[in-house]
């Protein structure tokens, strides 16, 4: 049995912080200055981690390897298990064309440019977020505005800008999943709490996109489907957060943005002209029938049917997880006081649910999907086989990133961490969601800013008496609006609109004051739960 010590370094809390943080200091200067691959400055926050927990905490040998092996294993499953069958669904749809018949369906209602980026950037970047996440909407709907005759430029950033509402719950809901692995809360109210305060913001972002395009004239033309796109969207991303979880709110949330606006469309155009700087003579879409249309759109179908099937049947598909007691690690670590009220053991338990995971129902619609679209068996495996090549980085990320946050956990620094942030006092809400913002603007990844940090805003969180759900919610609701100024995200958007290096730079300065802004209002919300009506706070 060994027992937690917050403060290693000659007993001192500011000297001890400084050590704690080092591996976040190692991955971040990794990541943002030397600008490597997200997996090796991962590798090298995890060797850093490692250092520290030995030397520094103290940390036994055997606990330490095991608690990376839990983090690793909680990353590839459920983690990791939802990332590759969500990408696997999408090169289905891309391999066998449908994705060109679901580009034309949008990218046909309209020829005005705001209606364009509300329907593309906003809905349809959205609900590829929902399904896929990880750079892929920035990227497909990025290279679609390009195709529709926009600049580069404003591509690009009209992409980023509008990649924030549903960042929190991108993927099948993967970075509230993450955080709940690592603070060990409730999926339901975590997912109830992101969802109460990316509500506000979402609901404001189709206008806030138009006014970034044009000012208030290109606002006032397209006002009704600015507020219809922005009503559905918040409203049915804070019902179904709440009342239904994260696996699915970008998807519905998507779907009932994209129904309002071509409801509107059928009743309402804009009257006035819209001119982009950049402009080029749109494209020429192909003509398609309705029933080649909901074809193209099976997959997406198919996936919301058996997301929302397996999670009516959660109970009892839960029946068939395997639940065990992690070895070299369950009980055998001791929290201590001031983080706890008295000593108690660190619990480590792991639960494979592998049937009733999110990532099995999106991997049988992928199946049902290749069925459906009369894929090969041929064709299938070469895109299974594609797939897991092209994610072998990606799945060492996510494993390597949850290693370190649970080492981090298991030795006590992040508790350290904790106990230091406590000093902020009355402001940490605001500053809760400001560190989730920095998390993703040098991660790249909401889901790397909740395994880094979530616990951490936990622990703040119950030193300071504070509602820890809420904390632990405004760093991944905070964290959205670091997505627009991540590196990753910026080059995702260069390379889907073959922009110049120059404009690379330009195009991180345009989104970096809105990401800000935004950011800010996200703190001002956390505030308000706070403090203002805390009986509305998860």
């Amino acid at each position: 049995m060994w027992q937690h010590n917050y403060t290693p370094i000659a007993d001192n809390l500011a000297l001890s912080t400084l050590v704690a943080a080092l591996p976040i200091f190692v991955l971040l200067f990794m990541i943002a200055k030397m600008k490597k691959a997200a997996w090796i400055s991962s590798l090298s926050g995890l060797a850093a981690a490692i250092v520290v927990a030995l030397f520094a905490y103290g940390m036994p040998v055997g606990p330490m390897l095991s608690s990376i092996a839990y983090g690793a294993a909680q990353g590839l499953f459920p983690i990791g298990w939802v990332v590759f069958s969500a990408i696997l669904l999408y090169n289905i749809t891309v391999h066998t064309g449908k994705f060109e018949i679901v580009k034309n369906s949008i990218g046909g209602l309209t020829s005005d440019r705001r209606l364009q980026a509300l329907l593309i950037a906003f809905a349809f970047g959205a609900f590829i977020e929902g399904a896929a996440g990880f750079g892929t909407p920035v990227a497909v709907a990025a290279a679609m505005l390009t195709g529709l005759g926009f600049s580069p430029f404003f591509a690009g950033g009209i992409c980023l800008l509008a990649n924030t509402a549903p960042v929190a719950f991108g993927s099948i809901g993967i970075p509230v999943i993450t955080l709940q692995k690592v603070t060990g809360l409730s999926l339901a109210r975590l997912s109830a709490g992101v969802g109460r305060i990316c509500a506000p913001v979402s609901l404001i972002v189709p206008a806030y996109l138009i006014m970034v395009m044009g000012g208030w004239p290109a606002l006032r033309g397209v006002l009704p489907a600015a507020i219809v796109c922005g009503v559905t969207f918040a409203g049915t991303q804070f019902l179904v957060s709440n009342f239904i979880g994260p696996e699915l709110t970008d998807i519905l949330s998507s779907m009932a943005a994209l129904g309002g606006l071509v409801l509107l469309l059928k009743f309402w155009q804009p009257t006035d002209n819209f001119k982009l700087d950049g402009d080029t003579p749109p494209k020429q879409f192909k003509k398609v029938s309705t029933g080649e249309t909901i074809m193209a759109w099976m997959p997406f179908i198919l996936l919301v049917i058996c997301v929302l099937t397996w999670g009516f049947m959660k109970p009892t598909l839960n029946k068939q997880s395997i639940v065990f007691e992690w070895p070299g690690l369950h009980n055998l670590i001791h929290k201590m006081p001031p983080v706890t009220a008295k000593e108690i053991p660190y619990d480590a338990k792991y639960s494979f649910d592998w049937l009733s995971a999110a990532g099995t129902a999106c991997l049988i619609s992928a199946i049902l999907s290749a069925l459906v679209l009369r894929m090969s068996v041929g064709d299938f495996l070469k895109v299974l086989g594609a797939t897991c090549k092209q994610l072998v980085k990606a799945e060492f990320t996510i494993a390597t990133v949850l290693g370190l946050a649970f080492l981090m956990n298991y030795s006590g620094s992040t508790a350290t961490m904790g106990l230091a942030f406590a000093g902020t006092g009355a402001a940490f809400p605001f500053f809760s969601s400001m560190l989730g913002w920095l998390g993703v603007f040098l991660t790249g990844s909401d889901t790397s800013a909740n395994a880094l940090f979530g616990n951490l805003q936990v622990v703040t969180a119950q030193h300071l008496g504070m509602n820890p759900t809420l904390m632990a919610s405004a760093n991944s609701a905070g964290g959205v609006m670091g997505k627009m100024i991540s590196l990753q995200s910026v080059a995702v958007a260069s390379a889907a609109t073959s922009m110049g290096g120059g404009d690379e730079s330009k195009l991180f300065r345009f989104t970096m004051k809105h990401s800000v802004f935004l950011a800010a209002v996200i703190g001002m919300i956390a505030l308000f739960y706070a403090y203002v009506a805390p009986n509305l706070a998860p």
